[in-house]
């Protein structure tokens, strides 16, 4: 008599075949009704569990959508509409402030070559002494 063991099929083989769409949304029925459970279907096919789980992610009657629901409260809406408020506001500050910079940077540079005198300090990287 033939035992099962004798027609375990190796890794490669396993990775070479593909079920049909009928069949893994038959036996996502089957596991719906539960007829079968993922185990025993793993080990009669020898079929990962991965797998399986993806086929009842796919076919399944309890799938999911892709659409998300987020919830959330008022007073959270409220505390992130103020933040953003926030955020602008602060944006908008440092940009006036990076406009000031470059303001000033531009008169040293035009005093500089006006007066012919180096304004900046050069800030050497030798030690004194």
């Amino acid at each position: 008599m033939a035992k099962r063991s004798q027609f375990k099929m190796s890794i490669s083989e396993r990775r070479r075949r593909n079920f049909s769409e009928n069949f893994k949304k038959s036996k996502v029925k089957e596991l719906e009704s539960g007829v079968t459970q993922v185990n025993d279907l793993c080990k009669q096919y020898e079929v990962s569990t991965t797998s399986v789980y993806r086929w009842l992610k796919l076919f399944g009657s309890k799938r999911e959508t892709q659409e998300k629901m987020i919830v959330e409260s008022l007073s959270d809406t409220h505390e992130l509409l103020r933040l953003k408020k926030q955020v602008a506001e602060l944006e908008r500050m440092v940009g006036q402030k990076q406009i000031l910079i470059d303001f000033k940077d531009k008169m040293i540079e035009l005093a500089e070559e006006t007066y012919g005198v180096d304004i900046k300090k050069k800030i050497s990287t030798k030690p004194s002494g």
